[in-house]
């Protein structure tokens, strides 16, 4: 100091010895001077003279080495740090799942693996030998209908008259096909054929009976399946029976049924116009637009009949459909017609030998006979006209067309027996019927 005043602590060191702190100390409260510092400004704390309202303020000492200008403590980018973490943290998570998918998906396989080869989950019961039913045996429907169906064809006809669309079925090998008249009665004498496998050939009408619906067509290939046929007179009410066509353009469908009733008799066509008669096999299989001409069957596979008229309460043909009345021709008087038509170009038509009124006799039963001829089968078994003829056969007979479709039914030269009624009393005969002349 310069005013002469020597202070002293009150250990006796002179203030001398305690230099003010150097330039950048640190000051630290409450730190003990060391040798060579100032009592000042290192142990105010401890000055029994000091004022205590005085601010004190404890400087520390900085280290020799911060004194001579050491080199600054390296300094790291937080942000780098930072980077490098949550890149090493994305690899690892990377990594784990990759593992994690290849364990899973291995593990899934092993146990999809497992549960084809055993798993405890089974569905159904364990197979056994199929039922007979399954076998598809040859006696079967399914057998009966894989057999017959490569020898059903669809039959296209395009004529003045307009199209048709029915059905048929191979008779011969060398390439006859049987069909109904009115499918190919349209005015032409060609038709087109589609066999079962999709092919086609061209066809000319052979002959047709249109009074009777038989028609047959004949086309130009050999090799052919024909159909075996059966004996319509042998079956009854109750078997079953499969019906073949194209229903609605629909080839190749089979449909199955029983035969509902034997020898409905019936007419169609309009004064003027083509009349036809059938003493038909009714059947309750499903038969639409379109079968007709195709074969009815029965269980054994062995044509009966040939499909050919529906009966419907729809008010046109356009909307005609299925309600489970149809009506096939006898195979029995279908075949003798097509045979007649292969073998002369025409088929015989057999008749009685007498003309019936045209209304019902008296409410009684049975139809009246209107004229005779004297030289036909009926004038010959003792027949008269005004008799009044109620079954022919063993069928009884309520309408003139259940005469003349039952007459047709028969070949010529058949004989039947005739019940009828003279006056009051009732007499019997045996006719034998005969060809038309015409």
């Amino acid at each position: 100091m310069t005013d002469g005043w020597n202070w002293r602590q009150p250990d006796g060191t002179s203030a001398s010895a305690y230099p003010p702190p150097a330039a950048g100390a640190r000051v630290t409260p409450g730190a003990v001077p060391g040798p060579g510092s100032s009592p000042w400004w290192s142990d105010a704390l401890h000055d029994p003279w000091r004022n205590p309202a005085t601010p004190v303020a404890v400087v520390v000492q900085a280290s020799p080495e911060a004194a001579v200008g050491a080199a600054p403590e390296p300094v790291t980018d937080p942000d780098t740090a930072r980077r490098r973490g949550l890149g090493s943290v994305f690899l690892v998570s990377l990594v784990t799942a990759l593992l994690a998918g290849a364990l899973g998906g291995s593990l899934g396989y092993a146990f999809a693996v497992g549960r084809g080869a055993g798993g405890t989950t089974a569905l159904g019961s364990a197979p056994g030998e199929p039922p007979p039913a399954a076998r598809r045996p040859p006696e079967s429907l399914a057998g009966v209908a894989e057999r017959l169906l490569p020898s059903v064809v669809t039959v296209r006809v395009s004529g003045n008259g307009g199209t048709g669309l029915g059905s048929g079925f191979v008779v011969t090998r060398d390439g006859y096909v049987m069909t109904n008249d009115h499918v190919v009665g349209v005015g032409t004498d060609s038709a087109t054929v589609v066999f079962n496998d999709g092919s086609t050939a061209p066809a000319e009408v052979v002959g047709k009976d249109p009074e009777a619906d038989i028609a047959v067509i004949k086309v130009s290939r050999t090799g052919l399946q024909p159909v075996e046929f059966g004996d319509s007179d042998g079956v009854a009410v109750g078997d079953p029976v499969l019906a073949f066509g194209t229903p609605l353009s629909l080839a190749n469908t089979v449909t199955a049924g029983i035969i509902s009733a034997l020898d409905r008799t019936f007419r169609q066509g309009e004064a003027g116009g083509q009349v036809r008669y059938y003493a038909a096999i009714q059947t309750d299989a499903a038969v639409n637009r379109g079968n007709s001409g195709g074969p009815l069957v029965d269980g054994g596979g062995r044509v009966i009949g040939v499909n050919s008229v529906i009966q419907t309460p729809a008010a046109d043909e356009e909307t005609a459909g299925n309600v489970g009345l149809a009506f096939a021709i006898p195979i029995n008087q279908a075949k003798r017609l097509a045979q007649e038509i292969i073998d002369t170009g025409r088929a015989r038509r057999t008749v009685i030998g007498a003309t019936v009124g045209g209304a019902r006799s008296g409410g009684s039963g049975g139809v009246r006979i209107s004229s005779i001829d004297p030289a036909g089968p009926a004038a010959e078994a003792g027949l008269r006209a005004g008799d009044v003829v109620l079954k022919l056969d063993g069928r009884p007979l309520e309408d003139p067309s259940d005469l003349i479709a039952l007459v047709r039914k028969y070949a010529p030269g058949s004989v039947v027996s005739v019940e009828f009624r003279r006056g009051s009393e009732r007499q019997a005969a045996s006719v034998t019927l005969a060809a038309d002349v015409k």
